[in-house]
């Protein structure tokens, strides 16, 4: 290759003040109206719909409200992975944004597609290690959010009286 070659293809070297007026001038305009009416719209559904499937449990099966609310989680979660290995979730998560991510279907459907990215690479180290690194955070970040708003709780003296 000649000097003049690698002169054309010498690499770009910019500040980090260049590179972001480079990159302001290039990302793609997002309308955060827009995204907060889809978010509430397509949240406000899930909860509607899950509202619907404790009625169905609470009015058909004769449980009672607390009786039904185990049921009704389990069964949006079933939905969402229904959705998501059919890769139906994905997109209304790509057009909803964070108005499918904050329900427990969210939850779910992250679940899922680590499950369904690892499969390949056994149940054990592929599926269940990988499947989990994103449990296990929510799960000591939902605990400890819940011991300190216990100590709130005990704290301000409104509980067990």
């Amino acid at each position: 290759m000649s000097s003049k070659e690698r002169q054309q293809f010498k690499p770009m070297s910019m500040s980090a003040k260049e590179y972001k007026s480079f990159a302001q001038v290039r990302e793609p305009s997002r309308s955060i109206g827009t995204n907060c009416v889809k978010a509430f719209l397509v949240g406000g559904a899930i909860c509607t719909f899950g509202q619907l499937i404790q009625n169905l449990y609470m009015t058909y099966l004769k449980m009672t409200e607390t009786q039904a609310s185990n049921p009704t989680v389990a069964t949006l979660i079933l939905i969402a992975v229904i959705l998501t290995s059919l890769g139906v979730y994905d997109k209304l998560a790509q057009w909803a944004g964070a108005g499918s991510a904050v329900p427990v279907t969210g939850f779910a459907n992250s679940m899922c597609s680590a499950a369904l990215e690892y499969r390949s690479e056994g149940l054990v180290l592929g599926v269940g290690g990988n499947m989990f690194k994103l449990a296990g955070s929510v799960i000591v970040f939902g605990t400890v959010a819940a011991f300190f708003v216990g100590i709130v709780h005990l704290i301000l003296g409104t509980g067990g009286q």
